[in-house]
């Protein structure tokens, strides 16, 4: 089964390791400049506290990639095995993976709050439109 709809899943995908690259890009050369030593003994957070926020924002980042857009892989999913891979269905998932990269630039180097809740709100509305779109098929 082929369906155009696994072209934006599989970018999402693809982008989620880019961000996962950039994450260990500056936590590596942040850890070795500050001489941070992993306590085992201690929570994780205290290790995270140590690292600078521009560090940890890519970290943050890429932990957001694995939450809300794993909704995102089941409905397309799901809109690719009911055939639902037409021009709007494409749009809206292409527009949410636009909507992710964007997020991720704001939430990886400004970091501003408000840009940043903006375009998560936005990428929740486009996977509600798609979801409503799955379940009007199904239900």
């Amino acid at each position: 089964m082929h369906s155009q709809l696994f072209a934006p899943l599989l970018a999402l995908v693809l982008w989620t390791f880019v961000m996962c690259a950039w994450l260990y890009a500056t936590r590596i050369p942040a850890i070795s400049r500050l001489k941070i030593v992993f306590d085992q003994t201690k929570p994780s957070a205290d290790f995270h506290a140590q690292l600078p926020p521009q560090v940890r924002w890519k970290a943050d980042n890429y932990n957001n990639l694995l939450e809300q857009p794993t909704l995102f892989y089941a409905v397309v999913v799901t809109l690719a095995l009911l055939g639902a891979d037409g021009p709007l269905n494409l749009a809206l998932a292409w527009a949410y993976v636009g909507v992710r990269v964007v997020h991720s630039f704001i939430q990886a180097t400004v970091n501003i709050v408000l840009l940043r809740f903006s375009a998560f709100m936005l990428g929740t509305l486009i996977l509600l439109g798609l979801t409503i779109r799955a379940c009007w098929l199904v239900f």
